[in-house]
Formats: structure tokens, C-alpha cells, sequence
């Protein structure tokens, strides 16, 4: 992938988590798996199917997990995938882990408004994953949780 696909994928991902039902307590995340064609496989967004679910388990959830499309795989997330989370057994950090993706794209990292160290970035590059990040999405990715920001 290019940065400008990459750049295209993470503005859809952006618009997707325009999508979230709003909440106090959680961010409003959008999440695409793009495969190594440029072909969009899954997508996701927070709170998409209950109240607790994240964008990145909500579009991994909906391919098997031996599809051979992850294989080359690219993950596009609007924030930080998460690496604590009470609401569930694995964190987005673990379920990605989990797959045979090993390209992760976000917007911004975390902050820590509502988890005090998010190290989804650093476990996921730890285990060997690719993350980039985009620095010039941030403020559109955040914009969208400007209801817990301000």
C-alpha cells in the first residue's frame, strides 16, 4: 500500500466511526481490513452491533480467522487499538495478535482520558506487526470524539 491509499482507507475509516451511537464513556472508533489487492474485506465501527463492542473486534469478527486473505492484510484504525479493556476477555491488541495481520494503520494514539497507558502500539510492534500512523488524520479522527475531548 501507498501512503495515499493508505491516507483514502483511514478517511473511510474515519467516516465510519461517524457511524458510533455516541457515549460518555467510550471513544468513537471506525476500523477497516483492506487485503493485499486493495480490496476492502471487513469493516467496523464501535458499538456497532452492542454497546461494548470496538471497531477493530467488530470488523475481525466478521471474516474467519483463517481467511488467507489476513495473510497480507492491512488493519485500518482510527485510534489506537486498545491494550486494556474490562468489557471483554482480549483487548483489540490481543485479538489482532490473534490474526494473521501484520500491517496496522491508525490516526492517533490513544490518550489517556479514559485508559491511564495505552500500549497497543508498542505490544503490537513488539510482536512484529508493522503499525503506521498518520499524523495528518488526527485531527479529523479526533474530531469525531469531540464530545469527550472537550
Amino acid at each position: 500500500m501507498t501512503h495515499a491509499d493508505d491516507v483514502t482507507w483511514m478517511e473511510r475509516a474515519i467516516e465510519l466511526s461517524r457511524k458510533c451511537p455516541p457515549a460518555e464513556g467510550a471513544f468513537s472508533v471506525g476500523a477497516i481490513i483492506v487485503g493485499a489487492d486493495g480490496t476492502e474485506l471487513a469493516n467496523g465501527y464501535s458499538r456497532e452491533t452492542d454497546a461494548h463492542v470496538h471497531a477493530e473486534e467488530s470488523a475481525l469478527v466478521k471474516l474467519p480467522a483463517d481467511d488467507p486473505c489476513l495473510a497480507g492484510a492491512t488493519l485500518y484504525s482510527t485510534l489506537e487499538p486498545c491494550s486494556e479493556r474490562k468489557s471483554r476477555p482480549l483487548t483489540c491488541t490481543q485479538l489482532i495478535l490473534r490474526s494473521p495481520i501484520r500491517r496496522v494503520v491508525i490516526a492517533w494514539r490513544e490518550p489517556s482520558l479514559l485508559v491511564a497507558d495505552c500500549v497497543g502500539v508498542e505490544t503490537l510492534r513488539a510482536q512484529g506487526i508493522s503499525v503506521v500512523e498518520l499524523p495528518e488524520l488526527t485531527v479529523a479522527a479526533r474530531e469525531v470524539n469531540s464530545h469527550l475531548l472537550s
